[in-house]
C-alpha cells in the first residue's frame, strides 16, 4: 500500500474504527481519543494532538462533520475546509492512527461506541468537572471512567486559533 493509501486508510467509519480498536487493545495498545473541528490546522492543533498522543500508543480523532460545525455558530464561512479535507490532513500526521466523523453536537455516542482508554481535551476544559451543564465539563467523561479509563487535559498554545486566523485573513 502506498503512502497516500495508508493515510486514506486511517479515515474510517465508527464501526471500522471500533473493530481496529478491539484488535489494538487485544495487542496491548492504549487508545487515546480526542475530538474537534480542526478546521484550519495550525501549530496549536499539532502541539495539542502530539501531546494527546503521548498519553497512549494509538490516537483516534473524531471530527465534527460540516453540518455539525455549522450548528456551532462559529460563522457563516465555517468550516473553511470540508470534512473530507480536514480528515485527510489530520490522518497525514504520523502520530494519528485513526480519524472518524461525528454529526451530532457532541461526540458522546462515538465515545460510547469506541470505548477508548484515555479521553483528552484542551485545558480550557476540566477533567474533574462533574456537572454536565458546566462550561468546562468534558463530554464522555462518565463513559471513560466507568470503563476504567482516564480523562486528561492538555495545555493550549497561546495565540493560535482558527477563529483568530480567519479574523486575520479578513482584515
Amino acid at each position: 500500500m502506498g503512502r497516500f493509501e495508508q493515510v486514506k486508510h486511517k479515515v474510517a467509519s465508527v464501526q471500522e474504527m471500533k473493530e481496529r480498536i478491539l484488535e489494538w487493545k487485544n495487542s496491548g495498545e492504549k487508545v487515546v481519543f480526542t475530538n474537534g473541528c480542526f478546521d484550519i490546522l495550525h501549530e496549536g492543533h499539532v502541539t495539542y494532538l502530539a501531546k494527546a498522543a503521548d498519553f497512549g500508543s494509538k490516537l483516534i480523532i473524531a471530527i465534527n462533520t460540516d453540518a455539525s460545525v455549522k450548528r456551532q455558530g462559529k460563522g457563516e464561512e465555517r468550516p473553511i475546509n470540508p470534512e473530507s479535507s480536514r480528515a485527510l490532513i489530520l490522518a497525514s500526521l504520523g502520530f494519528v492512527d485513526g480519524v472518524v466523523f461525528f454529526d451530532e453536537d457532541t461526540p458522546v455516542s462515538v465515545i460510547e461506541s469506541l470505548k477508548p482508554d484515555v479521553l483528552v481535551k484542551g485545558a480550557d476544559y476540566d477533567a474533574d468537572e462533574k456537572d454536565p451543564s458546566g462550561k468546562k465539563y468534558i463530554v464522555g467523561r462518565e463513559t471513560i471512567l466507568a470503563n476504567g479509563g482516564e480523562v486528561k487535559t492538555v495545555a493550549l498554545v497561546e495565540g493560535f486559533s482558527t477563529t483568530s486566523i480567519v479574523k486575520k485573513l479578513k482584515s
